[in-house]
């Protein structure tokens, strides 16, 4: 028997709120097919292949406990270095990928948008989605460098915050994408911000704890804390951290300023990927 093939007719979005879900619904065949796309093209061609997935934050997390912790004596918390900084660059590297792949989805895809129609949301979606892929193969990783300081009796222990790991893990997905949709739309008719996004997210990465503690740059830089305190993934990391590590600054007050953050952000990018993808093949 032969099934029925679901119809319906293109019209113009009635508001800029109209996110046409039940398409993109329709549409989750193309999006399983573009995080495929972007898995495979990853390593495709490369010698080590997956193994990349790992090496990047491994190395990272090295020369991190080497500059910042060994030569800075930057403090981890009474953490061993190794595990506060593979914590803050999994969870970092999540966000970081979200925004900067999302920033350029216009420009990358102008030619396939100029051409063929589909929900043009899947495209973000399909960045956020497999970018968790490699957010979850690394953060296999961090785990397993959990179990092996565990085991060598390092002083740390799981709290109960870790319950809101599908919170965090849902936090970053959502204000990487909804920041990389301002930009990518902004993008569109200012160029300068393709430039200022690849250096920025790093600017960016020093205004988080990614690096060190909260507690530490409150009692350093008390009157320049509250850059780092009002950044919206300093909860989100502080939070990952107190989880699966017990160490860390956890309030309630500031994770929902980073949900209220996230929301807002998430809001006006949709407002502005919108409006912008109705005629931005003509500013490209």
């Amino acid at each position: 028997m032969v099934k029925e093939e679901e119809q319906w007719t293109i019209e113009a979005k009635s508001s800029l709120f109209d996110l046409k879900l039940h398409e993109v619904w329709a549409y989750r065949d193309l999006l399983v097919l573009l995080v495929r796309r972007d898995f495979v093209s990853f390593y495709k061609q490369t010698i080590l292949g997956p193994l990349w997935f790992f090496i990047q934050p491994l190395f990272t997390t090295i020369i991190f406990t080497f500059i910042f912790g060994n030569l800075a004596g930057i403090s981890t918390d009474n953490l061993p270095k190794p595990l506060f900084y593979m914590a803050g660059i999994t969870a970092w590297n999540y966000f970081a990928d979200c925004l900067t792949k999302t920033s350029s989805v216009f420009r990358d895809n102008a030619g396939i948008f100029g051409k063929v129609y589909f929900p043009r949301l899947i495209m973000p979606l399909s960045i956020v989605v497999s970018n968790l892929v490699r957010f979850g193969v690394q953060m296999m990783l961090f785990l397993i460098l959990m179990a092996y300081y565990y085991f060598s009796g390092a002083n740390f222990n799981i709290g109960w915050a870790i319950c809101l790991f599908p919170v965090i893990v849902i936090l970053m997905a959502l204000l990487g994408l909804g920041a990389g949709m301002i930009i990518s739309a902004m993008t569109t008719k200012y160029r300068d911000l393709a430039f200022l996004i690849s250096f920025g997210v790093q600017l960016l990465m020093y205004a988080t704890t990614v690096i060190y503690p909260l507690s530490e740059a409150i009692k350093k830089y008390p009157s320049y804390a509250w850059i780092i305190v009002y950044n919206p993934m300093t909860p989100i990391i502080e939070t990952f951290r107190y989880g699966f590590l017990g160490q860390g600054s956890f309030s309630w007050f500031s994770l929902g300023y980073a949900t209220i953050i996230t929301i807002v952000l998430l809001l006006i990018g949709t407002v502005v990927f919108n409006k912008v993808e109705r005629n931005f093949v003509d500013t490209v």
